[in-house]
């Protein structure tokens, strides 16, 4: 069978439920999970999700910021929760779907000053990749595991508008790279985007909105990921190339998202 995980900031999911249904019917992900929701859960459009084929919902909702969901076609499952947020804020949800286990998060951004001395939200950022990336250490690499959402890290020199100006800026700077690659060490993780799409070719997922047509400024970071197990790479690599896009089309679409989704095909 196929599995369609789909990755998607959607920057309140209550102003964009009509978006995420076009996008459901354009696309047919089979999981779609959702960082900054904004709501808490008992504010969640259920019936919207439910209308678009995605009945089984897990949502872990804050008032006002942050928030993540999963919604799914298929059943859903609890795995093991994953306690790696210091400041309790709603940044994490997991499932199991079709036997994968599936982490959904949404990291801090980390402030404007990449120093953990001077800035306790770019602590906060680092603390947060330090307790997954020793969570993760502890799992088996066998185990099909996917971590997706917005990491808030553009690690590689080509998933940055420009290596050196962003090299000092929170998102690509050379702690924050070496906390993603620490974490993609700690299991063998798998970066398919990259897989699919090799450097020196340059990738983005999100876009400013000072940039009045986020094309022609092509600013974008790639900050949205979804990275797999090695359980997970015969899924992945089943066709040749992973099948992973990044919706770019959607955050041209009217009061978008400043994220675009984006999706990846497991064959089971």
């Amino acid at each position: 069978m196929r599995l369609r995980i789909c990755t998607w900031n959607v920057n309140s999911v209550r102003l964009r439920a009509e978006q995420a249904a076009r996008f459901v019917a354009e696309q047919a992900p089979d999981v779609l999970c959702m960082q900054e929701i904004k709501c808490r859960e008992g504010e969640f459009p259920v019936n919207a999700f439910r209308e678009m084929g995605l009945p089984y919902l897990k949502i872990a909702g804050q008032k006002g910021w942050h928030g993540v969901a999963i919604a799914s076609r298929l059943p859903i499952e609890d795995p093991e929760p994953l306690d790696v947020c210091r400041e309790g804020h709603a940044r994490c949800v997991g499932v199991k779907v079709a036997g994968v286990e599936i982490q959904n998060f949404y990291i801090p951004a980390g402030g404007d000053i990449p120093d953990r001395v001077e800035n306790a939200k770019f602590d906060h950022k680092m603390d947060f990749y330090e307790k997954l990336t020793a969570e993760m250490a502890r799992r088996d690499p066998g185990s099909p595991l996917a971590i997706v959402g917005d990491l808030n890290v553009a690690p590689g020199e080509f998933d940055v508008w420009n290596h050196k100006h962003m090299s000092k800026v929170v998102s690509h700077t050379p702690v924050e790279i070496e906390a993603f690659r620490a974490l993609e060490a700690s299991l063998g993780f798998i970066d398919l985007m990259r897989e699919a799409t090799p450097e020196p070719e340059k990738l983005a997922s999100w876009w400013s909105y000072r940039a009045q047509d986020f094309r022609q400024s092509a600013r974008g970071l790639r900050l949205d990921h979804i990275l797999v197990t090695p359980g997970l790479r015969d899924a992945a690599f089943r066709l040749g190339a992973p099948a992973v896009r990044i919706h770019e089309d959607v955050r041209a679409w009217e009061r978008p998202s400043d994220h675009a989704p984006v999706s990846a095909d497991l064959v089971l």
